[in-house]
């Protein structure tokens, strides 16, 4: 299918992957389009300067010269005028993920990066690790590394790190897209419910991420978090080499003489010391992770240690925004209760005399619903106040499937926050000027735009 391909068209093309995999197709020689309902910065300017034609909006014509193969994102679905084109006229088409596979994986040495939480910073500061040392892999991440300032980039190297999704590839196919990943290294973090949109429970997650690890070879490796009891039956296999990381005893790869620091961790291995400028538990066990990947693909302790001692972290993972009349702004993609937890965890690390505040927006598919009722609760444990966006397209859902915000709030109120529930950006930044002083935190959780809230807040701070 894909050795006549000559032109290539992209549908849904202003996705971050899907930018970077279009330009990185353009520089391989390739005729590249494509098409998208919102057309603006940074992307739009990004694939202008790569010379890319990018049409605004999806309708038929767009497709009237009959590329050799159409790429469907994963946010496109039946209805759409391309896709309803693609399949009228028998046009070649494929996800994302078949063409990475196909077009940049095939033959590499892919190493995947999976897991409920913290695919993004293992993966980041995995490829920074590799990067550091000079072996310039190809790499796709679901975020921005500082020290890389992209999240993709393809090169000759024999090596290609990506981060592992469990979401679904495309309408046409519903695997999760870490599925056509090849993975000769395969590292798994840990496995929780989410994405309740498409998996019914966590058996159904489960029982994706058992597929995923059917493909690792038996001359690879996976890595799996041998602390956690959900991901524990899943790495009883023979198929292929297993090692267990974690801090509890029985971890091949066991990390010991854990310090946690406002702004940095330290770990030991029996071989070496690691200290890293990131704060947390669960950053330990994600470096826990690196380190075990990087030393079975060669790299020593020093070398890992020299990429952690540069490594800058990465946005919207904790990410001081500003600082305006004396309040500090963070930005963090927490979603989930149990990403929510660990970041209030570690940010009372770091601020462990000051308020801190919280401020939620339900905008995934699994935060909208009451899935999570009870745990988003307990979540902000380590907050001192709460605010609690309106839930996103709340018009969406059936009233007995959504979040109880009243509800939520009343268990926030017994667990001694203060805690208020508000229906839009507006009157959260007028609310957070009322209550929140100078020398607190304000700590912003969204896998959203939300309304350029940080930019707001700040602006309003810097005002009193």
């Amino acid at each position: 299918m894909f050795s006549a391909i000559r032109s290539v068209h992209f549908v849904g093309i202003c996705g971050t992957a899907m930018a970077s995999t279009a330009a990185a197709l353009k520089e391989k020689g390739y005729i590249v389009t494509g098409s998208d309902q919102s057309v603006y910065p940074p992307m739009s300017t990004f694939l202008a300067g790569r010379q890319i034609e990018v049409m605004n909006g999806y309708a038929e014509r767009n497709l009237a010269h009959k590329p050799d193969l159409v790429v469907i994102g994963n946010a496109i679905s039946r209805g759409n005028p391309e896709a309803e084109f693609c399949l009228d006229h028998k046009l070649r088409f494929c996800s994302l993920p078949d063409l990475l596979r196909e077009f940049f994986i095939r033959g590499k040495r892919a190493i995947v990066v999976a897991g409920t939480h913290g695919k993004t910073t293992t993966t980041s500061l995995l490829t920074w690790v590799f990067e550091h040392n000079g072996l310039n892999p190809s790499y796709l991440i679901g975020g921005i590394p500082n020290n890389l300032n992209q999240g993709a980039r393809f090169t000759d190297s024999s090596w290609f790190i990506i981060e592992g999704d469990e979401y679904d590839t495309a309408f046409f196919d519903k695997r999760s897209k870490f599925i056509h990943y090849l993975p000769e290294v395969a590292i798994i973090n840990n496995v929780e419910f989410d994405h309740a949109d498409i998996f019914a429970d966590l058996a159904a997650v489960q029982k994706t991420f058992s597929h995923f690890i059917r493909l690792v070879p038996r001359n690879g490796l996976l890595l799996g978090n041998g602390d956690d009891p959900n991901l524990a039956p899943l790495l009883s296999v023979n198929f292929c080499p297993v090692k267990r990381f974690g801090l509890g005893e029985g971890n091949a790869v066991r990390a010991t003489n854990v310090r946690l620091g406002p702004t940095a961790s330290e770990f030991e291995i029996p071989s070496a010391k690691f200290h890293l400028n990131l704060a947390g538990e669960f950053n330990v066990r994600n470096a826990l992770a690196v380190v075990a990947a990087a030393k079975h693909c060669g790299l020593s302790n020093k070398q890992i240690q020299s990429a952690f001692d540069t490594f800058k972290g990465i946005r919207r993972r904790m990410e001081v925004r500003g600082i305006a009349g004396g309040v500090t702004v963070i930005d963090d993609f927490g979603h989930h209760p149990t990403a929510i937890r660990e970041t209030l965890r570690a940010l009372r690390l770091k601020y462990a005399r000051d308020k801190i505040w919280a401020i939620f927006e339900p905008r995934s598919n699994t935060t909208r619903r009451k899935i999570f009722q009870t745990e988003l609760a307990e979540a902000f444990a380590d907050a001192d106040g709460v605010v609690v966006s309106q839930v996103a397209r709340l018009e969406l859902l059936a009233p007995e499937e959504r979040l109880n915000p009243e509800q939520l709030l009343a268990d926030l109120k017994i667990l001694g926050k203060d805690a208020a529930y508000l229906p839009d950006v507006d009157a959260i930044v007028a609310h957070a000027a009322a209550h929140v002083q100078p020398g607190d935190i304000v700590v912003v959780f969204s896998n959203g735009g939300f309304g350029d809230i940080h930019a707001k807040l700040l602006a309003r701070f810097g005002r009193r």
